[in-house]
């Protein structure tokens, strides 16, 4: 796979990766929305049919990584770290450009739901606003230690589950087989092990998605919990570590 390559498969899947996955959670959470309060299983499947829409689509053309998290572990197992910037370059973009696309689906939905808040009686938005969930993720008890591993350990899973499938075995990524199996795994994460913290699993996408939220011109946003930002990108990166360690040692 030459640079070119990695770089545009990864800007693509991440892209339709946050579209849809942060889609659902717009679906979910913003008034004027006809699946709003639909709940977490609405939520758990559409990230994980997010993931294998995203997968299948690209997985020709970089392997399709579409995390960080991913692409450290498979440096780690494989020893080769040549193309890692320009994977999470990729990845970067993509979250980036998906989560516009979500601003843009949802632009009404957005407007209606950061309606004046002195308006109807209410006092402005101190801390995280009302839709920084839609961007990103955060922890329903802030507790530092527990939430940074939850993510480490979500993100175990995850990458050892993808490493356990030989990923890049043929040089062309996750098959059809392989990106259902990711799929399924991302919802059992999230029903299973996801409530704590909204599980992020993967630095890309939440980083990239909350930078948006930063820049995006919604009234009445709140901040975007700049506090917490670093524990999605911490954890994630570090279970890819522990994941291709484990690989490593009981697999290769």
């Amino acid at each position: 796979m030459s640079s070119s390559d990695i770089f545009l498969g990864e800007t693509i899947g991440t892209a339709v990766l946050i579209l849809l996955g942060g889609g659902v959670c717009a679906a979910v959470t913003l008034k004027g929305s006809k699946a709003r309060n639909a709940g977490w299983l609405a939520i758990t499947f559409g990230w994980g049919f997010a993931v294998m829409t995203a997968v299948y689509m690209t997985a020709s053309l970089s392997g399709a990584h579409l995390n960080p998290a991913v692409t450290v572990g498979i440096a780690i197992k494989d020893g080769e770290w040549g193309d890692v910037p320009v994977y999470i370059a990729g990845q970067m973009l993509g979250a980036m450009i998906g989560a516009a696309l979500v601003w843009v689906a949802y632009y009404g939905q957005f407007q209606a739901h950061l309606a004046d808040p002195e308006a109807s009686g209410e006092k402005p938005i101190e801390g995280p606003g009302p839709v920084l969930g839609v961007f990103s993720t955060g922890p329903e008890i802030r507790n530092t230690w527990q939430n940074l591993a939850t993510e480490i350990i979500g993100t175990v899973v995850l990458v050892l589950a993808v490493l356990t499938q030989g990923l890049n075995d043929s040089g062309k990524g996750l098959g059809v087989i392989g990106a259902l199996i990711t799929a399924f795994v991302v919802v059992s994460i999230g029903l299973s092990l996801g409530g704590p913290t909204g599980y992020a699993i993967n630095p890309a996408r939440d980083l990239g998605p909350r930078i948006v939220h930063a820049l995006l011109p919604l009234p009445h946003k709140g901040t975007s919990d700049w506090s917490y930002a670093w524990i999605p990108v911490a954890g994630p990166l570090i279970g890819g570590a522990i994941a291709a360690g484990i690989y490593n040692i009981a697999f290769a």
